[in-house]
Order: C-alpha cells, then sequence, then structure tokens
C-alpha cells in the first residue's frame, strides 16, 4: 500500500518492552536495526534507531541488486527535506536511467562534478585566462584598457557566474548601461571582446555557443571622428604658443618632437634612450611598442636631434625620455600633452579640439600636397597595408626617402615659424 505523508510523520524506531525488577511498569528500547515502509517501484523509507528517515529506491541492472540513496524525509522540512512528493519524482528519473543500463548514483555523481566545473570556470576565470593568452600579442595599453573596463562594467553583473549560464540578455543589459552613461564606443568594444572570450569558452568545451553574437546591431556605432590637422597658419601659431605656454621645457620638447616625428603619441611618452643612435639620427622603436606590434625606424630630423640632445641635460639619466614626475619610474601621462595644448589654445572648449594624435594628421596631410610618394608617407606613419596581397611583397622601408623627407618636413616647419609675422588666432569666437 502506498505511503501516505501522515504515515510517514508518524513513524518511530521500533521499541520493545521491557519490565523493570520487582513487577513495576514496563519500560520501552529501541530495537537494534532499521526497519521499511515500503512505498511502491523500489521506492521505501527507511526508518533508523535513531529516528533518521531515509529514502532508499531498489533496482536492479545486469541481474544485480543496487540501492540508490534518494534523500533524507525531516518533519521539521528543514533544508534538504525531501518529501514524499520529491521522493516518487526522484524514483521515476532513475527508473529511466535504469532502463538505459545507467546506475542512478554514477548520474548523480557525474552532474555534480559538472557543476562543481561550472562554478570553477565563471565568466571573469575564463576572461582572465582568455587575457593571458592574448596579453604577448597586445599593447600595453590595450591590455589595460580591455582589463579596466571588463573589471568595472563587466564583471560585476556576470563575472561570478558559470560562463554556461551567461546569456545574451545579461550581455544586452550590460551594453545598454555603458550606452545609456554616453559610452557607445566601450560598449561596442566589451560586446566584441565577450564575444571572443565565448568563443575561447567554446574552443576549450566550456561553452556552447556566443551569446554575444545576438547582440551585434544592438549598439549604434558613433560616427568617428578624424583627428583634424593644422593648417600652415595653426602650425606657426602653434610653435609660437608653445615657448610660452607649453609648460615644463621637457612637455616642450616632447610636443615641438611629436611635430617633428609624428609618431603615435604612446610611442613618444614611453620611449627609451636605449632606442636612440643620435650619431646616426635614427630611432629605432621595437615591436612590442607599436600600435602593429612590427619594429619601426623614425629617420631624425637635424631639429629632431637638437631638441634630444638638449633633452639630455634633463633626463638623460633615466631609462625614459619623458618620465612621470610624481612617479619617474612610469612615463609621462597622455594628459600632460594635452592639458599643455590646452592652456596654448589648442584643446577644450570653443578651440579646434586639436589632440596630440592630429600631429600625424597633420604632417600626413601636408606631406601629400608637397608631393611625396604616399607609399613613403604610409610606411613613415607605420600604417598597416590593408591589401594583405600587397603587404607580402611590399617590403621596402624607403629608408633614404623618408630620411629626406622628415628632413624637409623640419625643414618646411622651421620656415612656417619664421615666415609668420602676424599669427592667426586659434580660439574660435564664443558662439
Amino acid at each position: 500500500m502506498p505511503l501516505s505523508d501522515a504515515t510517514i510523520r508518524s513513524a518511530r524506531p521500533l521499541q520493545k518492552p521491557v519490565r523493570k525488577a520487582k513487577g513495576g511498569k514496563p519500560s520501552y528500547e529501541t530495537v537494534d536495526g532499521p526497519y521499511k515502509l515500503p512505498d511502491g517501484g523500489g521506492l521505501y523509507l527507511e526508518v533508523r534507531p535513531t529516528g533518521a528517515k531515509l529514502w532508499r529506491y531498489r533496482y536492479r541492472i545486469a541481474g544485480k541488486e543496487n540501492l540508490f540513496a534518494v534523500g533524507e524525509y525531516f518533519n521539521d522540512r528543514r533544508g534538504g527535506h525531501v518529501s514524499l512528493d520529491d521522493a516518487r519524482r526522484e524514483r521515476d528519473k532513475a527508473r529511466a536511467l535504469v532502463k538505459q543500463g545507467i546506475h542512478p548514483a554514477h548520474s548523480r555523481q557525474a552532474a555534480r562534478l559538472a557543476q562543481h566545473a561550472a562554478n570553477a570556470n565563471t565568466f571573469e576565470a575564463v576572461a582572465r585566462e582568455w587575457i593571458e593568452k592574448k596579453r604577448a600579442s597586445w599593447s600595453p595599453y590595450y591590455l589595460r584598457q580591455v582589463e579596466r573596463f571588463l573589471k568595472a562594467d563587466v564583471f560585476p553583473y556576470v563575472g561570478n557566474l558559470p560562463i554556461r549560464s551567461v546569456t545574451a540578455a545579461h550581455l544586452l543589459e550590460i551594453v545598454k548601461r555603458v550606452e545609456g552613461r554616453g559610452a557607445e564606443t566601450v560598449a561596442l568594444l566589451i560586446r566584441q571582446w565577450a564575444s571572443a572570450i565565448f568563443r575561447y569558452a567554446v574552443s576549450t568545451l566550456r561553452a556552447d555557443i556566443d551569446p554575444a553574437a545576438a547582440l551585434k546591431g544592438a549598439i549604434h556605432r558613433p560616427r568617428t571622428e578624424h583627428h583634424k590637422p593644422l593648417s600652415r597658419d595653426q602650425i606657426a601659431a602653434f610653435i609660437k604658443a608653445l615657448e610660452t605656454d607649453g609648460g615644463y621645457r621637457t612637455t616642450v620638447i616632447a610636443l615641438r618632437l611629436m611635430l617633428l616625428t609624428f609618431v603615435r603619441p604612446v610611442e613618444l611618452r614611453a620611449a627609451r634612450w636605449a632606442e636612440f643612435d643620435l650619431d646616426r639620427a635614427e630611432w629605432r622603436i621595437p615591436a612590442e611598442r607599436t600600435k602593429m606590434r612590427d619594429a619601426h625606424v623614425v629617420p631624425l630630423s637635424r631639429q629632431a636631434v637638437e631638441l634630444l640632445r638638449e633633452l639630455q641635460s634633463y633626463t638623460a639619466g633615466r631609462e625614459l625620455l619623458f618620465p612621470n614626475y610624481r612617479n619617474p619610474r612610469a612615463c609621462m601621462t597622455a594628459t600632460t600633452m594635452n592639458r599643455a595644448l590646452e592652456r596654448m589654445g589648442f584643446n577644450g572648449k570653443d578651440t579646434i579640439g586639436f589632440s596630440a594624435h592630429g600631429f600625424r594628421a597633420t604632417a600626413s596631410t601636408m606631406l601629400n600636397e608637397l608631393g611625396h610618394r604616399p607609399d613613403v608617407i604610409e610606411r613613415q606613419l607605420a600604417h598597416k597595408e590593408r591589401n594583405k596581397v600587397r603587404a607580402s611583397y611590399n617590403r621596402a622601408e624607403y629608408l633614404e626617402e623618408r630620411r629626406a623627407m622628415m628632413q624637409q618636413w623640419a625643414d618646411l616647419t622651421e620656415q612656417i615659424a619664421k615666415d609668420k609675422k602676424k599669427v592667426t588666432p586659434i580660439k574660435r569666437a564664443a558662439a
């Protein structure tokens, strides 16, 4: 006869009467050993002398009898309590496994191990593993960018979740939150990084799909604003303002070198004296410090060498050309140069919005106007050839041609500064 909840609750350990001496009233003691209350279909409740009530399922596989521990029944319904209905559901699941020749205990153990693995493979754990795999191929700036935004905008929300549990809905909420604060570009990057993390998880058998792929197009891509070049008048204004409002002499030299070499700002800020051969007028930037991960040679004009020799009197005793004033082991920050440009009236509110990166656009525009070959200019800018077939054949460095071009560029900027008697104002008129 099937069990009822009332029968189970009232079940007590078996007892037998024991008479006391001299005709006293009988007392009782618990009988050693458990007894069973059958429910049907191989399920029964085992009542132990301690009062514990344990569900058991009896089954056979290959003619051999086995027992499966379903769980425990608690009269007070405490945590871990397995009710009569729960026990019957577990029996039905176990019976289905037995029909397939699978031991229910083995199946439960496999599921438990899988859950432990899932808990260990959280989104943050897999993401950090992916970062370590990519670290060597990224620039320090890009590495910091990935770590900073994932830590601030992603890990607090899904970092502790098993990566298989993270859904497209989780990610959409994250990127929409970032987009809502006006950081559309960051939102796009987060979606791309999340997609790469999931693809890595799929390739290492820790995820089945990439839910971030479903979000492609969910974020509006902001229109790219290219860095504005300086005109000839503005170059003259820049050089004049630099001498009066540029700040520390090392900052002035840094901005002059940006104009003369038009490298990427981080390449100059983090430059080391070991990279320079002033006698040969060459600066060799190692591959690990370039955006394209390809070593780059910068021919130095006479004017650039003069500035570098002056700079030696300030920082030649250090590894870096431009050490940070507060932390000499680190390099000058991007803020230093841009703040100087603000003081000079080139950056900030009601200005032309010129940043340190704009020197590259300035040189590229004017050198093309002067008739220099585009291949030579692009090589000096260290741009990557987009045509892969062309790139595989075009290994020319154009070094001598670039050397002449860099000297002509330095002479031109010097002549612009000398010829301009009257400087054109840089700040726009207030609206």
